[in-house]
């Protein structure tokens, strides 16, 4: 099994970090959708990261699409803490993963309006907007996650906490200074202490 994409990318990392806690043995391929695209294509013609090979030859791609096919090859033991069963756990894991979802889609369309857009051609009122957006998902995630752990061990961290543990870390990265921790203080003492477990240590943004 593959994972193709690099880890700069929030999407890519996030699943690679599940497939690590998960214990699922992959390859992880740092091809580049801009640097290297004959490479990339050759692998997916689509050039979208992440994209999961799987033994089978099957191209998968799109992080919540892949990491919900490969939640059966998860061992039992593991899947539990990663996919709450059903109910209002359920619920609410969908729910802060959504808004960490929508947090990191802004927090990556910044960053492409202001990095590789040139100047002249950014839209001020749609950046405005996005920002806008972005400010509101992490509001949001920041009250729902309450009494949500801030120090999951690797055995107890989830899919909601790794994804927004992630995203934080790339707007934090990416976009320096837009949103400050006392904004979320939750959210920055939650991707503070993931950082510092192993599955994330193994791989870096960077």
């Amino acid at each position: 099994m593959q994972l193709i994409g690099m880890l700069d990318s929030p999407y890519v990392r996030r699943v690679a970090i599940v497939l690590r806690v998960a214990g699922v043995a992959f390859e992880h391929r740092s091809i580049s959708v801009f640097r290297q695209m004959p490479e990339f294509s050759a692998i997916n013609p689509v050039i979208k990261a992440p994209t999961l090979v799987t033994d089978a030859g099957t191209v998968l791609m799109d992080s919540t699409l892949i990491l919900g096919a490969l939640k059966g090859l998860v061992p039992a033991a593991r899947v539990g803490p990663l996919w709450p069963a059903g109910g209002a756990a359920l619920e609410q894991a969908l729910r802060c993963e959504a808004l960490a979802l929508a947090a990191c889609e802004k927090s990556v369309q910044q960053v492409y309006e202001t990095q590789l857009r040139p100047t002249e051609h950014q839209h001020g009122p749609w950046l405005e907007r996005v920002r806008a957006q972005m400010f509101t998902a992490y509001d949001l995630l920041e009250a729902a996650w309450g009494g949500r752990d801030l120090t999951p061990s690797e055995a107890s961290i989830d899919q909601p906490a790794i994804t927004a543990a992630v995203t934080w870390s790339f707007t934090q990265d990416l976009l320096p200074g837009l949103i400050d921790a006392t904004r979320c203080p939750r959210l920055a003492a939650l991707a503070a202490h993931a950082e510092r477990l192993p599955a994330f240590q193994a791989l870096p943004m960077h």
